[in-house]
């Protein structure tokens, strides 16, 4: 035997495993082996392991959104530090007693009326232009209206036939009452003529109102001054066309011997004032010197809008020296009210519920409700409504509003942006 032949002979793998079944002996066919058996995955180890994902999906979520809305929180109070407005905001300097309060006052005739025409027509002629000085009842111009003369004219003749035919009525009527008491006429012819009587009586008493009505618009044919004063505007001119009604104006008075001067009162010194008293006034076309005028009324109740109290004070002008139209600065002797304050002229703000003055504490703008006092045009004196820890808005935006969050300016901020201009 060959030394091959002694050598031991493998088992193929179909008589190793007899549980395998034979190759099968088609041609092409490959060799097929089958995957070792594993043991089942347990119910618990799977919802573990679920678990273990969610949280880690729920980790990573967690980790990328934090930022982000970190990110985002960041960014909108940037934008809303931006956009909060940039102020300047100063403390009130405190300010004398007030005891003499100069105000302006509005200065007007104390008679101011236009005249219109009642009739229509043509202008003939005018007789007095403006500046011109007239007394009431003065001519000041004529119409020419021949429509209404001639409905005069008609209105006449129609009262005469009216007062004839109620004549005749009567007659008619007295013949007949003296008749029926004999039994001449009937009754009912009597009470018939009786009753044209009162009728055509009636028809005499309406042609006579009408022709009173027509007597009235010729009459407004002259245009007369209803008072003492001057022309101040004639829109007239002769030949013109003259409406009837306010639509055009044909001359303009105004009575200016004596001058209202209204002026608006703060309301904390009302009681400072009384009727009858004597005021000082000033005016910037008479330098030097000083006007009296007298305290006749008052509006006896305080503006809510402005909490001001309206007062009427009367010039003598005879002289003329005075123009109405013109500002007056009116002098009131008061009594002191409480600390004073003054703030710069720009940093008040008119609101449509009264003066205010915006303030900034704790970044937050307020709008203070405030009184004026003195003003001189470039500061102007508080009386009411602010106190010395307030910080004022020097220049405030138009659109600051209540509860506005601010950014109140340092004063190196203040001092680089005025270096940068």
């Amino acid at each position: 035997m060959s030394p091959e032949d002694k050598k031991p002979q493998t088992a193929r793998p179909e008589q190793a495993d007899p549980g395998n079944k034979p190759a099968s002996n088609n041609a092409g066919s490959h060799d097929t082996e089958t995957a070792p058996d594993q043991k089942p995955i347990k119910g618990g180890h799977a919802a573990i392991a679920a678990v273990i994902v969610v949280l880690a999906l729920v980790v990573l979520a967690v980790l990328g959104i934090l930022p982000r809305k970190r990110a985002e929180a960041a960014l909108a109070d940037r934008t809303n530090e931006l956009a909060a407005p940039s102020v300047i905001a100063i403390a009130p300097k405190p300010g004398e007693p007030i005891q003499d309060l100069v105000l302006p006052g509005n200065v007007t005739s104390y008679t101011d009326s236009p005249v219109y025409a009642r009739t229509a027509g043509y202008l003939t002629h005018w007789y007095f232009d403006i500046g011109a000085k007239v007394k009431k009842g003065a001519l000041l111009a004529d119409i020419a209206s021949p429509e209404v003369d001639q409905q005069l004219a008609q209105a006449q003749a129609d009262l005469n036939t009216a007062q004839a035919n109620a004549n005749n009525a009567k007659i008619q009527s007295d013949r007949y009452k003296g008749l029926v008491a004999s039994n001449a006429v009937s009754q009912q012819d009597t009470d018939t003529f009786v009753n044209q009587a009162s009728s055509t009586a009636a028809q005499v008493k309406s042609a006579e109102a009408n022709m009173q009505r027509l007597k009235e618009l010729t009459s407004f044919e002259k245009i007369y001054a209803p008072f003492d004063g001057v022309v101040t505007a004639r829109n007239v001119d002769t030949g013109q066309l003259i409406d009837v009604g306010a639509a055009k104006e044909l001359f303009h008075l105004q009575a200016v011997s004596t001058l209202r001067v209204y002026t608006n009162l703060p309301g904390v010194f009302s009681s400072s004032i009384r009727q009858g008293e004597i005021i000082d006034l000033t005016f910037a076309e008479h330098p030097g010197q000083t006007f009296h005028g007298k305290l006749v009324r008052t509006a006896d109740a305080i503006d809510p809008a402005s909490r001001t109290l309206l007062v009427e004070i009367d010039v003598d002008n005879r002289d003329g020296k005075l123009l109405a139209g013109t500002l007056a600065q009116v002098h009131f002797k008061v009594n002191s009210v409480g600390s004073a304050f003054i703030v710069p002229v720009s940093a008040l703000i008119f609101h449509s519920d009264g003066l205010r003055v915006g303030t900034v504490k704790d970044g937050v703008a307020h709008l203070i409700p405030v009184t004026m006092g003195q003003d001189d045009g470039r500061t102007v004196q508080i009386i009411t409504g602010l106190t010395a820890d307030d910080r004022v808005i020097q220049d405030p935006p138009d659109s600051l509003v209540e509860g506005e969050k601010v950014h109140m300016l340092t004063p190196q901020e203040v001092q680089n942006a005025q270096g940068g201009k």
